[in-house]
Order: C-alpha cells, then sequence, then structure tokens
C-alpha cells in the first residue's frame, strides 16, 4: 500500500467491477470469440462476416449515435443489427438476430471467476461501511455471484453517463447520502477511475495488480489517494 495524499477514514467505498475485482481479460476474449461464432451461424450471409468486419460497422455507429458510447450493451446491439442489415436482412430480422446474438454475448460476459479474497474483503468492508459498485461494463453483478455486497449497482447507459463522467460518482453519492470526500472510490483505471473519481471530488484508490508505474503510465492524469496491489489492504482502511 503506497500512500500519496493525506486521506479520511473511508464512510463508504465505490468499487469498479472489471479487472478490479477480478480478472477480466479472458471473460472478454472468450465473450468475444463466442458471440461472433453466434453472429456468423445464425444466417449462411453472416457466415463470412469478420471481426474487422464488425469493428468497421461499430465506428460507423459510433460516428452516427456518438452518445451510444456511454452504453456499450446498446452499442454492441446497434452494431449487430447494422450488421445484419447490411448482409441483406430488413429490420425485423435484424433486430431478431442481433437478440439472439446478445442471449449469447450474455451468457458468457458474467462468467468470470471470483476470487476468493474479492468475497471475503467485500463482506467484511460490507459489514462495516456501505458499498456500491460503478461500472461501464455489462458485467452483471447478480450472475457474478456478489450483488448481495452493495447496496447500489450502477451501470453506464442506463444510470448514466460512462466514467470518467461524473453521471455515476453523483448517483453514488447521492444514494449514500455522505459527503464526497468521506467516500473511497477503487478502481484498476488511472483515467475513468482514478481521475473520474477525483474529479468527482471522491477520494481514490488505484489498484494496480499488473505491477505498472504510476510515474510512468502513459494514462496517468492525476495522483490517486492511495495505491494498492491486493484487494484485502482495503481492510487495513477502517
Amino acid at each position: 500500500m503506497r500512500f500519496y495524499r493525506p486521506i479520511n477514514r473511508p464512510q463508504a467505498m465505490t468499487f469498479d467491477l472489471d479487472d478490479t475485482l477480478y480478472d477480466n481479460r479472458q471473460v472478454i476474449l472468450t465473450t468475444v470469440e463466442k458471440t461472433h461464432q453466434a453472429l456468423q451461424a445464425w444466417h449462411p450471409r453472416l457466415a463470412n462476416i469478420t471481426p474487422q468486419d464488425y469493428d468497421r460497422v461499430r465506428l460507423l455507429v459510433e460516428q452516427q449515435r456518438p452518445e451510444i458510447v456511454h452504453d456499450v450493451t446498446a452499442w454492441r446491439q446497434a452494431t449487430l443489427v447494422s450488421v445484419i442489415q447490411r448482409a441483406g436482412m430488413n429490420l425485423d430480422q435484424a433486430q431478431a438476430g442481433a437478440a439472439e446474438v446478445m442471449t449469447v454475448f450474455h451468457q458468457w460476459r458474467s462468467a468470470a471467476h471470483i476470487p476468493e479474497m474479492t468475497h471475503r474483503v467485500l463482506a467484511e468492508l460490507a459489514a462495516k461501511i456501505p458499498l456500491v459498485a460503478i461500472t461501464n461494463g455489462n458485467a452483471d453483478a447478480e450472475q457474478l455471484g456478489i450483488a448481495q455486497y452493495f447496496t447500489l449497482v450502477l451501470r453506464a447507459g442506463p444510470d448514466g453517463k460512462a466514467k470518467p463522467c461524473g453521471d455515476l460518482y453523483q448517483i453514488a453519492e447521492q444514494h449514500l447520502r455522505l459527503a464526497a470526500n468521506t467516500i473511497l472510490h477503487v478502481g484498476d483505471d488511472l483515467i475513468t477511475d482514478v481521475q473520474g473519481a477525483l474529479v468527482a471530488g471522491f477520494q481514490a484508490c488505484w489498484i494496480n495488480d499488473r505491477q505498472q508505474n504510476l510515474i510512468t503510465a502513459s494514462s496517468a492524469r492525476v495522483i490517486p489517494h492511495l495505491e494498492i496491489s491486493r484487494l484485502d489492504s482495503l481492510t487495513s482502511l477502517l
């Protein structure tokens, strides 16, 4: 544990999910692979669609609807609809196909392994202070088996703009009914988590479990209150 700024004793904590509470890297790779296979299998006209084809359409959807980047689920669904339409099918067919492919996506997206340490730490913290989850992603806390630790789960898109925008932090602060500077946000991303939390007035904890260097990290814009390499370090703050 490394401190960079004076810190108030946290009265509540907010947590990012992906790559903060569990390793999400292989889950994403598998999910993308399985989802693309489902897309190719849905109709013969889609059998030769490549990941590069999908990515090109994804960028076009972003250009046409810039606000959609705040909801990665809606962005994926809209991209699938567009890909299927471009293969020659009508809107109804495209929406039906996208819905089926998204079912496969959701099946794999929340299949992450949650380490025992994560369960132990969250249970210990939740017994002492309220916890809120704040995610830009589309993993389901219920399916992950960790929803019971949080008094609220906030997701970019349905609940507001994605981090580092302040929407989700502000909702969490209102829900907790605490001063922002008594809330500690914990996350792995130096921009969406650390910068976003600090701009919102929260205290920020960077979880650095991949041996990055804060000084040389390309995404470092601001300094967190503290840096940890293990989640269980948080229990010593209470």
